[in-house]
């Protein structure tokens, strides 16, 4: 068994009228390497005529961003030229490398009609050696992502990256990363072995699900020791939980704002080179 090393709660975090949790970084835990941001949007209902999602055209470089739309969507565009609305269930995956400019807005059709939202987004953090790679981006839609059942179908698991169960992952990853989302029904149960030298990235998005031995309430991210390598997870509510994992990369890291490199000098030119209109034009 993995032992647990520490259960941090999600901090509230609004933005503008945008509910929001945040557990990582917290006063209690600036990351688990290589996973080193987590926001957790909604969950809230927005009214017809709403702004939708306020993330306008921001910069980012040396990092990836997976998104997770659990209920709303979110427009994505950026200046590489991609552009997409996902809707629930599916997730985005963005590479942002050398640097780009993007924006995650609601579609036009969200803002007039409202409805419910719930969005998570996770950074994840690039090696030194490919800090510079180019940007990219995909977004796929619920039924385009692998899926299987475990436990009878009270498991039902999204296979985004890496492979599980001989199921292999809808995107491929920028270096060697394995990560589900999980849907449990009440009393739905799973197990998985994960070489101990790997970290865990686990965050449970909705419920109540006992883990290790341990009960874990939603908006908490569980840190485990690098030590066994077995976690056990029954749900004792319907519970959704993000599980992934990979190898630290034990490098420096300066993070500040949108950008994410090995040093402080790093992060200069990153802003340098932004406002010299390095990364990409936008257009409206």
């Amino acid at each position: 068994m993995r032992p647990i090393k520490k259960i941090h709660k999600a901090e509230y975090r609004p933005i503008a009228d945008l509910v929001t949790y945040s557990p990582m970084p917290t006063r209690s835990l600036e990351q688990i390497d290589p996973f080193i941001f987590l926001n957790h949007h909604g969950f809230q209902t927005y009214p017809a005529k709403n702004q939708g999602l306020p993330f306008g055209p921001h910069p980012h470089r040396g990092m990836e961003t997976v998104t997770f739309i659990l209920e709303g969507d979110i427009m994505h565009k950026d200046s590489s030229g991609h552009e997409s609305v996902i809707g629930p269930g599916g997730v985005q995956y963005m590479t942002a490398g050398r640097g780009l400019i993007h924006a995650e807005v609601s579609s036009s059709d969200f803002k007039q009609k409202g409805g419910d939202l719930e969005i998570l987004q996770l950074w994840l953090n690039l090696p030194a050696s490919k800090k510079m790679v180019e940007p990219n981006y995909v977004g796929l839609q619920k039924e385009d992502i692998p899926s299987f059942d475990l436990d009878g179908g009270k498991v039902k698991v999204q296979q985004l990256f890496g492979e599980w169960k001989g199921k292999k992952g809808a995107f491929e990853g920028s270096f060697p990363i394995t990560m589900s989302t999980l849907y449990l029904e009440k009393g739905g149960k799973f197990t998985k072995v994960i070489p101990s030298e790997e970290n865990i990235f686990f965050y449970l998005v909705r419920g109540v699900a006992k883990t290790n031995g341990t009960d874990v309430l939603f908006r908490h991210l569980v840190e485990f020791a690098n030590t066994g390598e077995t976690v056990e997870v029954e749900a004792l509510e319907d519970s959704i939980l993000i599980l992934g994992h990979a190898l630290p990369f034990n490098e420096p890291m300066v993070a500040q704002g949108p950008f994410v490199m090995n040093t402080q000098q790093e992060i200069q030119e990153a802003y340098r080179d932004y406002q010299a209109g390095k990364f990409g034009s936008w257009t409206q």
